[in-house]
């Protein structure tokens, strides 16, 4: 399980592998549920991008963030890149969390790094199940993700 670092305090992130000769799109999803990692989605949990302006605290770059995440995974220095466009806020319990995109850019998914760390690959139809806010974030990160 990924204990969320001081770095992840307010920030979460979805992990994806596009296939670059098939664009087959996996999100990266631990073993006990999540497909956002980072801060724990509350049930109640609710997408407000657009609703709310981003508070002006000092938040994390995406960028160190994928690299904690490479550290995590045992990955090499650059195997994760964020999207520096995507970003949605969630509003939880108390604050708002920033979830980020970041692509594996491995030839192909790090199924072993993935399965050391009790987590897996998914396709899209495989999320049935997630709660209505991961659904709506893998909804935006997937149109994103077909964009770029």
């Amino acid at each position: 399980m990924f204990e969320p670092s001081q770095l992840m305090e307010s920030t979460s992130v979805i992990l994806y592998h596009k296939q670059s000769t098939s664009a087959m799109t996996r999100f990266f999803r631990l073993d006990d549920g999540p497909v956002v990692i980072g801060q724990p989605l509350a049930k109640l949990s609710r997408v407000v991008t657009g609703e709310i302006e981003p508070d002006s605290t000092v938040v994390p770059h995406p960028g160190s963030i994928a690299a904690e995440l490479e550290r995590w995974l045992g990955l090499e220095s650059g195997d994760l890149e964020a999207d520096p466009e995507y970003q949605e806020l969630i509003e939880v319990p108390g604050k708002i969390i920033r979830v980020y995109l970041a692509r594996f850019k491995t030839i192909d998914p790090p199924f072993a790094e993935a399965e050391a760390v009790g987590a897996s690959f998914i396709t899209l139809t495989q999320t049935r199940g997630a709660t209505p806010v991961e659904l709506e974030l893998l909804r935006t990160a997937y149109s994103a993700i077909m964009e770029g």
